[in-house]
């Protein structure tokens, strides 16, 4: 299982979101995420958080709330522990990034992007400031067939 990070960083009523369409053999490709990436070797989940958040939009966060963990388990892909997180406070320009597009996204509108079915529960889980949480979210091919919060499953 390898351990990512995902950040979904506010400002003024929006995310901002990464349209992942420039990687090649993507299994984001098309989907509409956060900003991350894989803990490297000795690095704490708030060490890599900060990295890529600044390697995948040139800014530098000063303030973040750890929202939960999510276990992701799949018939195709490598298990993951997701450590996901909010940041509101940063500073530096935006850059371009060499996975996808960045833009920020009404919160309204997340909602109508293309996501994976189990983004839409952790963003409810987020915008109901649930306290820390820990998701597991298991698919066959991109299909959803399991979703558990704090170990008990989550009716449809």
């Amino acid at each position: 299982m390898k351990n990512t990070t995902l950040c979904y960083l506010e400002k003024d009523g929006c995310y901002l979101m990464l349209h992942r369409i420039k990687k090649k053999n993507d299994l984001n490709q098309d989907k509409w995420v956060g900003v991350g990436g894989k803990l490297e070797e000795n690095e704490s989940p708030e060490e890599c958080l900060v990295r890529e958040v600044r390697e995948e939009t040139g800014l530098t966060l000063t303030r973040w709330r750890y929202c939960g963990i999510v276990t992701f388990v799949s018939d195709r892909w490598e298990g993951e522990y997701m450590h996901l997180y909010t940041a509101d406070g940063f500073t530096g320009q935006l850059t371009d990034c060499n996975e996808g597009v960045l833009e920020w996204v009404p919160k309204e509108r997340v909602r109508l992007l293309p996501q994976w079915e189990g983004d839409r529960i952790f963003f409810r889980l987020m915008e109901q400031n649930v306290p820390f949480f820990s998701l597991k979210l298991q698919y066959e091919g991109d299909r959803l067939v399991l979703a558990a919060l704090n170990g008990q499953p989550l009716d449809g």
